[in-house]
């Protein structure tokens, strides 16, 4: 037999061909060897962190960067790991080498990483409220009893005729009763503008006079270098202003069921507790620690199934105060922004952070009752992502994704990250000019099946800038917001106006808007600016298609600025009409608009947009349309007509005289269920009847955009008349069988 290493090799060198003998020889390779599992526990101490003696996060985390050449599985039980620093993840503690960490729930377990502190012994007072002392270094901004979220003291409105703001401070402290209150300085003005917020603390009384914390109150004013249009409209001292939304935090304010007040001197919590509430057994918990995990610089990470709770949001509670930007931003500083590529706009704190991180994953998350956001990828994170996780009960937004630089360094660029399948409910509880996701200069974000419901300003924003030149020619482009439902966003009763379902800024191209069901948004406002998908500011090269929109207060797809261009906008269906984009080569086409009834198609669309497969709310057919329109006058142009032309963005109006009426004659009669009452842009008609040929129903005060009148009735005509003189304006008038 001849040696194998002549046979197959022949005239190799006899120094390789020993090699090559050598390398035959050896028994086949091991297969690399499985994860090394570790186990943390609430109460875990151990140093083995196994089953039986686990460890503490912060122990398993040591232990976990001890493992080489082995990917790691950190696997929490269930209960509430308390935090009074974040859980901190670097480049020690990442994957490598096709390695990967996890840190999950164990099968079956529910673990909480919490930031709040837990407020017991309390004891009544003779007003039936309860009171209870607070540990040094805690200043509770927000409670949560048994869970449920508690409200700080609060009074009513105070109108700009009253409460006249100037950059100095403002007026209206007698007739609020301010003076009287025992610690004013305590209390905070909250003012709603537009789509801006602001939270300063009062710092001091003077006859009628309040001063409140600066910077809070100077980043509130107008004059801090800003650009953008017409920046300083929506400041304190501008002609938008028109008064105090509340104060806030006051024992004088204290009232309501579910109040509490927060008394800085005494160090203590007094609370009205709710019917049923017991407070001897009731657990009751403040945030304190703003972040609980964070991962900075870290990569090839995944977070599973795990919750994130109690976190807190501290800069409003100081002299910085929340003087709002837009989605949730503040200014910050002493002086104000003066950087016009908007380095200085501060993102509120979040129970998660990633920074400048690299493939990593977070699925199964949970985030509830927070006092800020819920997390936040920044610094320059890439291929990064959020999955299937649930936000619900957050004092600011859910996510924000990038930063707002236009330009950044390679490294410091939000690339090729995706949030998709999360749900998203009832955010911005607290902070009303935050949004559900946001994403500033981010280039590749994927936004895909998310369920967004029940927030106070617009659903999904991607982009930054506004008029600033930087916009024109940035990192952004080649964004996806695919296939959401967002519903029930613009809430009318949070006040926040000039936003939409999905709103865009910035020019970025290859980005795509389609596929997503958006309904209710602005919907029964008094001003029609509660749109569906809204391209704002310099949003340019964006295509919209195949997007379900309905029931929304104004423009179903809207675009005011001309420097926004080369928008197309097609194939969508929706039960208004818009007017056309403007901006160089923007086009609209092959929409299909003014419908009453949603084809089979548009259906499917809305149905599996979302987290969760859910059908769209069934449009009423409008009897309306098909009938006669007539009015007592015309005013000008605005036949009768307009108000049945399926089109929320057109007016009639009449001319001023006692008992103005307009009428639609339905051609015989007919039964019908529901009538809608849309006013005109200046919201015009007041105090009006609504009459059919069975009756008369009375509405008090304006019109919204709709008043909403539901009876069973069988009439040909429907009449909206004014029961005194002045004018009948609207945009629209629905009958529905």
């Amino acid at each position: 037999m001849k040696h194998p290493g002549r046979a197959v090799y022949g005239t190799l060198p006899a120094a390789l061909a020993a090699v090559l003998l050598c390398l035959m020889c050896l028994p086949p390779a091991q297969a690399a060897p499985g994860p090394r599992t570790l186990y943390a526990a609430p109460d875990g101490h151990g140093d083995a962190c196994t089953v039986a003696r686990p460890c503490s996060l912060d122990g398993a985390r040591d232990a976990a960067r001890a493992v080489t050449g082995r990917s790691v599985r950190v696997l929490l039980a269930s209960g509430t790991y308390p935090r009074e620093k974040p859980l901190r993840l670097d480049e020690r503690d990442s994957g490598h080498d096709g390695r990967t960490v996890t840190w999950a729930a164990a099968p079956g377990a529910r673990p909480v990483l919490s930031g709040g502190r837990t407020l017991g012994g309390w004891s009544p007072n003779p007003d039936g409220t309860w009171s209870a002392g607070v540990p040094e270094g805690v200043t509770p901004r927000q409670l949560f009893v048994d869970g449920e979220r508690a409200v700080r003291a609060r009074g009513g409105e105070c109108p700009a005729t009253v409460c006249d703001a100037t950059k100095a401070g403002m007026t209206g402290a007698r007739a609020t009763g301010i003076t009287g209150w025992r610690r004013p300085t305590d209390a905070e003005a909250v003012i709603k503008i537009r789509w801006r917020a602001y939270h300063c603390r009062i710092t001091g009384v003077s006859g009628d006079t309040l001063t409140f914390a600066r910077p809070c109150w100077t980043n509130s004013a107008a004059g801090t270098g800003r650009t953008g249009p017409s920046w300083d409209s929506t400041t304190v001292d501008s002609a938008r202003y028109s008064g105090v939304a509340f104060f806030q935090n006051a024992r004088e304010l204290l009232d309501d069921p579910g109040e509490f007040v927060w008394d800085s001197a005494a160090r203590t919590v007094t609370y009205l507790p709710r019917e049923g509430e017991d407070m001897r057994r009731a657990h009751v918990v403040t945030p304190h620690t703003e972040h609980l995990l964070v991962l900075d610089g870290a990569h090839d990470v995944t977070v599973r199934g795990i919750g994130f709770a109690h976190a807190a949001y501290r800069q409003p509670g100081t002299d910085e105060g929340y003087a709002g930007t837009q989605a949730g931003f503040t200014l910050t500083g002493a002086d104000g922004p003066e950087d016009h590529a908007g380095r200085y706009y501060t993102k509120p704190a979040a129970a998660l952070v990633v920074r400048g991180g690299r493939n990593v994953t977070v699925d199964r998350a949970r985030f509830a009752h927070l006092g800020g956001a819920g997390a936040v990828l920044e610094a320059g994170t890439k291929v990064s992502s959020v999955t299937r996780s649930s936000f619900t009960d957050l004092s600011s937004g859910a996510l924000y994704v990038g930063d707002t630089e236009p330009r950044p360094a390679p490294a410091l660029a939000g690339e090729h990250n995706t949030v998709a399948r999360n749900t998203i409910r009832h955010t911005g509880v607290e902070y009303t000019d935050a949004v559900g996701i946001w994403a500033g200069y981010e280039a590749g974000l994927t936004v895909d099946h998310n369920t967004l419901d029940h927030l106070p300003y617009s659903g999904i924003s991607v982009g930054w800038g506004w008029n600033q030149p930087e916009a024109r020619h940035s990192v952004l482009r080649d964004n996806a917001i695919t296939h959401n439902r967002i519903t029930h966003v613009m809430e009318v009763a949070r006040a926040q106006h000039d936003g939409g379902a999905v709103y865009t800024q910035g020019a970025q191209p290859g980005t795509v808007v389609s596929g997503n069901y958006l309904n209710r948004s602005g919907h029964g406002n008094t001003e029609r600016d509660g749109n569906g998908i809204y391209l704002d500011e310099q949003s340019s090269h964006i295509l919209v298609e195949k997007n379900v929109v309905t029931r929304v207060g104004y423009k179903w797809v809207s675009n005011w600025a001309d420097y926004g261009i080369e928008n197309t906008v097609r194939g969508n269906w929706t039960d208004t009409r818009a007017p056309a984009l403007g901006g160089r080569g923007s086009v609209m086409t092959g929409n299909h608009t003014g419908l009453d009834a949603l084809p089979a198609a548009a259906l499917r669309t809305a149905a599996t947009a979302g987290a969760h497969r859910t059908p769209a709310e069934v449009l009423r057919r409008d009897l309306a349309r098909h009938g006669t329109p007539g009015q007592s006058s015309t005013d000008g142009p605005a036949t009768a007509a307009l108000a049945t032309d399926g089109d929320i963005t057109t007016d009639t109006r009449t001319l001023s005289a006692p008992g103005s009426w307009w009428r639609v004659d339905l051609g015989r009669p007919r039964r019908i269920g529901q009538i809608e009452i849309w006013n005109d842009a200046s919201m015009t008609t007041a105090d009006f009847d609504v009459i059919t040929d069975t009756g008369t129903v009375h509405v008090e005060g304006g019109a919204l955009r709709p008043t909403v009148i539901d009876l069973k009735a069988r009439t040909r005509h429907v009449t909206v008349k004014l029961t005194g003189t002045g004018r009948v304006g609207l945009s629209q008038v629905l009958v529905h069988p």
